[in-house]
């Protein structure tokens, strides 16, 4: 059989997801309970989304929230870090955690007949943490070497002043990590506070997936987090301004070799009617390798290995980027031709039906892939939980985005891009590439320090 290695294959019809029932109770304080019977193989996850994340830190405790679920593994009661650790180990589970913006996330999977026990230690970890302030001192100062580390990651550098300059003093302008100068006047009793505060049973929903069942979990839930209550009180996150950063900034990096790029604005919240349309239209304008942008800066230009775009949705409106890293001598053409790129698929060089349908694939045809292992189901529940979706989401999914036409991608990309209100950041040698920014149009460069984020 011969093959045209000139052509891309013709993506086939996207095949219907079937997922399994979720069953909800909530506690008499206020913790859900939700589950999933996903019996294939004899373990169970574990993860326990708490609806509070780094937005939450406060003006001038950037990075506490991120500190503090750090810190619920270091010990509980009179046992040390490393006896938590070894709990674990002997019912064969591993402690995972993570928080963004708007949630934490706590994560442990073991094999099924060990559920009490993992269930228990879980809440442990999450209800009665020791927050020894010698241990919070040792954790704070390993977070502050990283941060000092970063300083020498451009990619990094790049994230956190983009989130500065697109959302200054809002909750959502900075990374979860913090500033080293936040991080510097963090003390023990900050922890504490911030514990009693972020983690509360009325926010949080713990997620169990696998060989077991609901009235089973719900009996061990109560039994391990009965007597965890609400006693803090979080904060409400303020809906971010319209701000208007200046539309060209520099990071000067004397004699970096290459140019790291960030494009973008304020974007769209999760809960939004034209979410799948975004999500289809992103993956023609960025969102895979073969995406306008990525094939023009790439392929036709030969000025890096790889460009994306991608709306990052959060509860509040979060950011919309494009990100690259470039060759220093092409930072100008690279910025000039992702805002052509951004400018044309508004409508001057619409999305054709060939795009589409190879974007609509990307997103759909390995789709089902996301939902094989009990911990993947888990984590795909807490978005629900998180974003207020309906239990059927995951199931409409496919048909949604394969029913996005060309002309709601044009519609969509019309009505939620605004080329004039998009702001640049490079972060590289400016003396090298000064003379060429006027060809922008874009205004005189704003110069941050990278001491200021």
């Amino acid at each position: 059989m011969s093959v045209n290695r000139q052509q891309l294959p013709v993506p086939g019809a996207a095949r219907p997801l079937s997922f399994p029932s979720i069953h909800k109770t909530t506690l008499a304080n206020g913790l859900g309970v939700w589950t999933v019977r996903h019996a294939n193989i004899p373990v169970v996850t574990l993860a326990l989304l708490v609806r509070g994340g780094a937005a939450q830190d406060g003006s001038g405790h950037e990075g506490l929230s991120a500190l503090t679920i750090d810190m619920l593994d270091e010990g509980s009661g009179d046992r040390s870090a490393i006896d938590m650790h070894e709990a674990l180990a002997r019912v064969g589970a591993q402690l995972d955690s993570d928080i963004g913006a708007d949630a934490a996330v706590l994560t442990v999977t073991a094999l099924a007949r060990f559920a009490q026990p993992a269930l228990s230690l879980l809440a442990d970890i999450t209800v009665r943490p020791s927050l020894r302030p010698a241990d919070v001192e040792r954790v704070r100062q390993l977070r502050l070497h990283r941060l000092t580390q970063l300083r020498d990651v451009p990619g990094a550098v790049a994230d956190r002043a983009f989130l500065r300059l697109l959302y200054g003093s809002h909750p959502y302008g900075h990374t979860p990590l913090g500033s080293e100068a936040s991080l510097a006047a963090l003390t023990p009793e900050a922890v504490v506070a911030c514990h009693q505060r972020m983690l509360r049973p009325s926010e949080s929903t713990l997620i169990v997936v696998g060989d077991c069942s609901h009235d089973e979990i719900v009996k061990l839930a109560a039994d391990a987090f009965g007597d965890w209550s609400s006693a803090g009180r979080g904060g409400e996150v303020p809906m971010p301004e319209a701000l208007v950063p200046p539309r060209l900034n520099i990071v000067p990096r004397a004699g970096a070799p290459q140019s790291e790029l960030r494009i973008g604005q304020i974007g769209v919240p999760r809960n939004i009617p034209d979410y799948h349309a975004l999500v289809a239209a992103n993956m023609v304008l960025g969102g895979q390798f073969v995406s306008r942008i990525n094939l023009k800066l790439r392929e036709e230009r030969g000025l890096t290995y790889g460009a994306r775009t991608s709306f990052d949705f959060r509860r509040l409106p979060g950011p919309f980027s494009l990100q690259v890293s470039v060759q220093t001598s092409g930072t100008v053409e690279a910025i000039r031709e992702s805002l052509h790129e951004i400018e044309a698929i508004r409508g001057s060089r619409p999305v054709t039906r060939e795009e589409l349908e190879l974007g609509v694939a990307a997103l759909t045809h390995g789709y089902a892939r996301s939902f094989e292992t009990a911990e993947q189901v888990a984590r795909a529940l807490t978005n629900i939980a998180l974003y207020d979706l309906p239990d059927d989401y995951f199931v409409r999914f496919v048909p949604l985005v394969s029913a996005v036409t060309p002309g709601e991608v044009t519609r969509v990309m019309e009505k939620y891009l605004h080329p004039d209100r998009l702001t640049t950041l490079i972060v590289g040698d400016e003396a090298a590439i000064a003379r060429d920014l006027d060809g922008l149009s874009l205004g005189a460069p704003n110069i941050l320090s990278a001491d200021t984020f």
